[in-house]
């Protein structure tokens, strides 16, 4: 998933967004101020910013610039709702815009977004004693490649790429099985079957009614 780095003065609203980002996946920074954001990024740029504009000192449009001119994607998250602010903020290169207060779905749906549009996918999960490398369609269980078939890796690939994120039965056959397939949704349950068989039924939890979520085996998280 993606690093994030979250600006917001408000421990609060700082706590919300994170507890949110992490919940999917995601690593994530903190900074009260401007001046703590800038010191974060000299080591290593996120990739992504979430900016709130008002900032004690320095303010989160001042900021976005010069994260922008980094190559690091922004998103402002503010209570600002004047319609030159919004301008203001889009027109600098921000890639998007959320006004407090705001639906964490709703949040988490932009970030996505702004994530597949700039963010290169990664190439390879490790989760506990599981490995997928998704570039070379190989999965290994301790260190021992596990045979799959080419619908069980897409599967597989479908769910540790969204990993902590529950994903509905319908989702996963349009995403594997295509849009065009005429079969129904217990086709996914047979492949999931399938797979918690040969890597282990910790892996892929089952959301009650709904459909299924990847994540590591509770002893194995940080």
């Amino acid at each position: 998933m993606a690093d994030i780095l979250i600006v917001e003065d408000e421990a609060s609203i700082r706590q919300v967004l994170s507890m949110h980002l992490t919940l999917v996946g995601h690593a994530v920074r903190e900074a009260q101020d401007a001046a703590t954001a800038r010191a974060l990024c000299a080591g290593k740029a996120p990739d992504l910013a979430l900016l709130d504009v008002m900032l004690p000192g320095e303010d989160g449009f001042s900021l976005g610039e010069a994260l922008l001119s980094c190559g690091v994607p922004v998103l402002f998250v503010t209570a600002k709702t004047a319609v030159p602010d919004r301008v203001r903020g889009l027109s600098m290169g921000a890639q998007d815009y959320i006004l407090k207060p705001f639906e964490p779905a709703e949040l988490l749906a932009r970030v996505e977004n702004i994530l597949k549009r700039t963010k290169r996918e990664e190439s390879a999960v490790a989760c506990g004693a599981l490995h997928i490398d998704f570039a070379a369609r190989r999965a290994s269980l301790s260190g021992k490649e596990v045979p799959l078939t080419n619908l069980e890796f897409d599967l597989l690939a479908m769910l540790a790429r969204r990993r902590n994120v529950a994903m509905s039965r319908e989702e996963l056959l349009a995403g594997v099985w295509g849009y065009g397939y005429a079969g129904e949704t217990r086709t996914v349950d047979v492949h999931v079957q399938r797979l918690r068989g040969k890597i282990g039924a910790a892996y892929i939890e089952t959301v009650y009614k709904y459909g299924y979520r990847f994540a590591c085996p509770t002893e194995e998280r940080a």
